[in-house]
């Protein structure tokens, strides 16, 4: 079985996804659906097609977390230390082109969040930050061609 590495905190978001899908979506999909039905034809009902489809994504979702959270192998980021950029880092990279400053957290692929600023194990930056420390340069595939980045700060908290 492949293990996934992850945080303790994406297993815990993980789990508490599962437990409001399996318990309070669930129920009230379940429930949607049994409103739905009453109102009579079903092949021209909107309502209870919508809610079969949110059903389906449901269950899928369930199904996919069920897979994943055994698989997880969870890092514990509070032993890591140094400035070499490892799990769990949180790393500040300087655009060597636009001298624009970003700061990313290496986490595993399964909670992974742009908006938080977490970026998979397994996405090109984070392949080419790791290992590396600070004061390094590092070249980093992008879609209008490789960027050249410094990385000015390496943090473990």
């Amino acid at each position: 079985m492949q293990k996934f590495p992850m945080t303790a905190e994406g297993l815990v978001r993980l789990e508490e996804e599962l437990r409001l899908l399996k318990g309070d979506e669930r129920h009230a999909v379940i429930r949607a659906i049994a409103e739905a039905r009453a109102h009579g034809d079903l092949s021209e009902n909107a309502e209870y097609h919508a809610a079969r489809e949110k059903q389906s994504f449901i269950e899928g979702r369930i199904a996919e977390l069920e897979a994943i959270i055994p698989s997880v192998e969870v890092i514990d980021v509070t032993k890591i230390s140094g400035n070499q950029v490892r799990f769990g880092a949180h790393v500040t990279i300087v655009d060597e082109e636009s001298e624009d400053e970003k700061t990313y957290r290496i986490v595993g692929q399964y909670e992974a969040d742009m908006k938080n600023a977490s970026i998979s194990i397994t996405s090109p930056l984070a392949k080419a930050l790791i290992g590396k420390k600070t004061g390094d340069t590092v070249e980093v595939p992008a879609p209008g061609g490789a960027r050249s980045v410094e990385i000015t700060a390496v943090k473990y908290a």
